[in-house]
């Protein structure tokens, strides 16, 4: 009896095997489906990328492009790009410049002493891997904001436009948000 369940045991594993295996010569199975072709990057170097935030608009609960930002950093580090290996500018203006206020400024402007800045870590986070986070100088003169008003490590540049026209002729790649 040992020996029939032995046989029965091994033919049933035999048959289970082949039934899932194609027939020598056999036409692939059309309804398989298809591991897409994953494309990945040739630059690992010297990247360069600007992004342009005008927009008032958040996502994950801060602003969007500090989101976007901190996920590009995220993005070329599973690819294995060192943050050494990557110049990346975020120029903030208009609508979305209050983003960058300390807890003070950032108070005044939503008129409510009980509010707080949540962009305040990311953007502490974007400077210690390298980002340079920049103020529009023009946004901060029409608001009446001062360098003492803003968040430490943001840099203020003259004005939005001219930073990043010089930014894309020195071959930044261009993100507007």
């Amino acid at each position: 009896m040992r020996s029939f369940n032995h046989f029965f045991a091994v033919f049933i594993s035999l048959a289970l095997a082949s039934a899932t295996q194609p027939a020598l010569g056999a036409a692939p199975d059309p309804f398989a489906l298809k591991q897409p072709q994953v494309i990945s990057i040739a630059k690992r170097a010297g990247v360069r990328v600007a992004y342009d935030v005008k927009d008032d608009v958040w996502d994950a609960g801060i602003g969007k492009g500090l989101y976007y930002v901190r996920g590009l950093l995220e993005s070329y580090k599973a690819l294995g790009v060192a943050p050494k290996n990557l110049k990346i500018s975020i120029v903030l203006h208009g609508n979305s410049a209050y983003w960058l206020l300390n807890e003070t400024a950032y108070r005044q402007h939503k008129n409510d002493p009980f509010d707080f800045n949540p962009n305040e870590k990311v953007v502490e986070e974007l400077l210690a891997h390298g980002v340079s986070v920049e103020i529009c100088g023009s946004t901060m003169r029409s608001k009446g904001w001062v360098a003492e008003d803003l968040l430490p490590g943001v840099t203020i540049v003259r004005d939005a436009y001219t930073r990043l026209i010089d930014l894309q002729q020195r071959g930044y790649a261009y993100i507007r948000f």
